[in-house]
């Protein structure tokens, strides 16, 4: 297997039916990040997929994201300079510079980006930034503050004013293994 690529899944414990796939790339400029979400549930019918291009440091740079849903398909793509500027599908995003971090709603990897960036913080510490949150199936991206406290070696808790406080558990490469009441790897 080669040490550079990791592919991984989780099943999600939100929904009744929902799984999903990511395959995670390290490069000699960053990272590659792309994968797949399918629920299947009471509560809702979509698929997500996203790839996500990072720099050396765990910073976004590009992202692209579409989704299937009973609204239709959507896409989105989002590109940040090194100055922290954004775009959404060519056009300036202003509301989101200064964002560091992707976050799409639909899978727990996105977490993994600012775990890995901020690896070197001291147990009990933690560190508020602002996200481009994209929302699934609606793709909508928002500036979001999140909070990531750093509970013990491999232990996290992510936070943020609209959605609460929610555990974490990442594997020696930083990538999400429990993310309580959303997602568990099953591989």
């Amino acid at each position: 297997m080669d040490p550079t690529v990791r592919v991984l899944a989780w099943r999600r414990a939100d929904e009744d039916r929902g799984h999903s796939i990511a395959r995670v790339e390290q490069r000699p400029d960053g990272w590659l990040c792309h994968g797949a979400e399918v629920v299947a549930g009471p509560s809702a019918f979509l698929s997500c997929g996203f790839r996500v291009e990072l720099d050396a440091g765990w910073a976004t740079r590009t992202v692209e994201v579409w989704s299937v849903s009973e609204a239709g398909e959507r896409r989105l793509r989002l590109a940040a300079d090194a100055d922290g500027r954004w775009w959404r599908d060519g056009s300036r995003a202003p509301h989101l510079d200064g964002c560091i971090d992707v976050d799409v709603a639909a899978t727990p990897l996105t977490n993994t980006f600012p775990i890995n960036r901020l690896a070197g913080l001291a147990v009990g510490a933690s560190v508020t930034s602002p996200v481009a949150w994209v929302d699934v199936p609606e793709l909508g991206a928002t500036r979001v503050d999140q909070t990531y406290r750093r509970l013990a070696d491999r232990r996290w808790q992510y936070s943020d004013e609209r959605y609460g406080a929610f555990k974490l558990s990442v594997d020696d490469d930083g990538l999400v293994v429990d993310y309580t009441g959303f997602a568990t790897r099953i591989g």
